[in-house]
């Protein structure tokens, strides 16, 4: 049973989820919770967008260096103390309530193209 009410398809398009490359990664002291600071890449239509994302349990900075996420590009950007995130990296909470991010599969021969729109 689902615990939030259901939407229309028509509602579910208004969430616009696209495919990523994480770019550049920085440390956030001065987040809350441990974060990082994140650009990616969502090619020539969208751009270079920032994120601020919890992920500093599961993920060092290096390994996250080219890797392929989904977020959410169409929310409102938020002030997280002094840094303004653009977009809603996507992941899912581990066994220990950490989170593991949603990215596409990584081989040559089934990446999709920077940008491409979730169906």
């Amino acid at each position: 049973m689902s615990q939030n009410p259901n939407i229309s398809f028509s509602d579910f398009l208004k969430v616009d989820i696209r495919y990523g490359k994480i770019i550049e990664v920085n440390d956030f002291p001065k987040a809350k919770k441990p974060a990082y600071q994140l650009k990616i890449d969502f090619g020539s239509e969208i751009g270079i967008k920032q994120s601020s994302a919890q992920i500093v349990k599961n993920y060092r900075k290096e390994e996250l260096i080219g890797k392929g996420i989904l977020a959410v590009v169409n929310f409102e950007k938020k002030q997280i103390a002094n840094f303004m995130s653009e977009v809603l990296v996507l992941g899912l909470s581990d066994q220990n309530g950490d989170i593991v991010l949603i990215g596409a599969e990584n081989s040559t021969e089934m990446k999709p193209p920077l940008g491409s729109r979730m169906h």
